[in-house]
């Protein structure tokens, strides 16, 4: 089979990326191991983001560190035997995540961010997945005025730099919003401008129907058998079809992308954050009306279509290792006690990796050694959200159009691979 375009990886960035190849005309055929959006993208907070213009940093107060080195938290969880593999990647993270590099980052990542939503519409409208779709927003709680003061002087900031909306709510709003939360809070900070999303995975798969409609295939095979063809110009893999050939090759493979491009000669300071969900019943007639966030204890509480998703924070370890959900216990004790959760829904607890860069910001643009490669991969904490965003500012690079965005910050040369 030949094809003028092969996409290695159909989470939501290849998915989305193959579709925008298509609508301009190129043969495409997307290839995974496994079905698609049922890996990273299949397991997130549900949540398209457009609040997000800055990344989340390391911390760099030296208590916060400390505490974290106690190995106790909901937010954040390691382990002991990965952690020296990940020293270059949590020393360069924690570099960059200065203050003033931090805001340098934001202001380049800001422009991916400020098209989240307008792309995501263009592909949920073409798919016809508006039933997955919710369009208000979603509530960070706080516990304490301190957090809850830090968080307003914050949100204030993106009002002035980023055009973000934001709305506070005192105590009585909170809990009118919120019947049957607790009132362990003092108030809440409800993000206006972000949509959530009931089903990711089903979103995922709403894209793929429409990028078949178009003309796409879409066939099991192993990114990993990706070599030059023999007889000239172009790719080739392995797939359960036999032989792909194409011209131009996408590597989106989230965190397994580097067993990709170190084949290649390119060595990214790639680093994986994993992470966890659960999904429970609520209890007797309980609702949870939105998208909520304890700000304080760092777990997230999602009403989707399969029932009431807990997510918790980052854990950092061996991509590969067996799961370790203490963060999800932790977070489900102190969930509890919050809103009444019923039964777990879920046989056990779903895990996921993160594919995240030193500098916290993807890598999308030209291989910078090899005729008819690109790269998009390294969106961290935000791949649902840059989905769409990233495929087509990927496609009008590749088809020779101008891209609608400067790309120039996100290419791989800035890490020298």
């Amino acid at each position: 089979m030949t094809a003028d375009t092969i996409v290695l990886g159909a989470g939501i960035i290849g998915v989305s990326t193959a579709i925008h190849l298509a609508r301009r005309g190129r043969s495409v055929v997307l290839v995974d191991r496994r079905t698609a959006g049922e890996e990273t993208s299949f397991g997130n907070a549900g949540l398209i983001q457009r609040e997000g213009v800055v990344p989340y940093g390391f911390p760099q107060d030296l208590g916060l560190i400390l505490r974290y080195g106690l190995n106790n938290r909901i937010d954040a969880h390691y382990h002991i035997q990965a952690m020296m593999k990940l020293v270059p990647f949590l020393s360069r993270y924690w570099w960059n995540s200065n203050k003033s590099r931090h805001e340098a980052i934001a202001r380049a990542y800001a422009p991916l961010i400020e098209n989240s939503i307008s792309e995501h519409k263009d592909l949920i409208e073409a798919a016809g997945a508006e039933h997955l779709i919710r369009k208000d927003g979603w509530v960070e709680a706080f516990r304490t005025n301190a957090a809850r003061d830090v968080e307003f002087a914050e949100a204030d900031r993106l009002v002035r730099e980023y055009g973000i909306s934001y709305t506070r709510l005192d105590k009585a709003e909170l809990a009118k919003a919120e019947p049957h939360l607790s009132r362990d809070f003092v108030g809440g900070l409800k993000w206006n401008d972000p949509w959530s999303v009931l089903d990711p995975h089903g979103l995922t798969a709403a894209y793929l129907k429409y990028f078949e409609s178009l003309g796409g295939r879409f066939v099991t095979g192993d990114a990993t058998t990706l070599t030059p063809r023999p007889s000239g110009a172009g790719w080739q893999v392995k797939t359960d079809e036999g032989l792909i050939e194409g011209k131009d090759v996408v590597v989106a493979l989230g965190p397994w992308s580097e067993e990709v491009t170190r084949k290649l000669g390119y060595k990214f300071l790639l680093g994986v954050k994993r992470g966890y969900h659960m999904h429970y019943a609520p209890a007797g007639n309980a609702k949870l009306n939105n998208w909520l966030m304890d700000k304080e204890r760092g777990y997230f509480l999602a009403p989707m279509n399969k029932g009431i998703r807990l997510t918790t924070g980052a854990e950092f370890a061996f991509r590969d290792a067996p799961k370790s959900p203490v963060q999800v216990d932790r977070a489900e004790r102190v969930a509890r006690t919050i809103f009444p959760l019923a039964e777990r829904l879920d046989a056990e607890p779903w895990m996921g990796a993160r594919p995240c860069t030193p500098d916290m910001m993807p890598i999308v643009g030209k291989a910078p050694r090899h005729q008819g490669v690109w790269f998009a991969f390294g969106h961290a904490h935000h791949g649902l959200t840059l989905g769409p965003v990233t495929g087509r500012l990927l496609a009008e690079a590749m088809t020779g159009e101008k891209p609608f965005i400067d790309m120039t910050a996100w290419r791989a040369e800035r890490f020298n691979p």
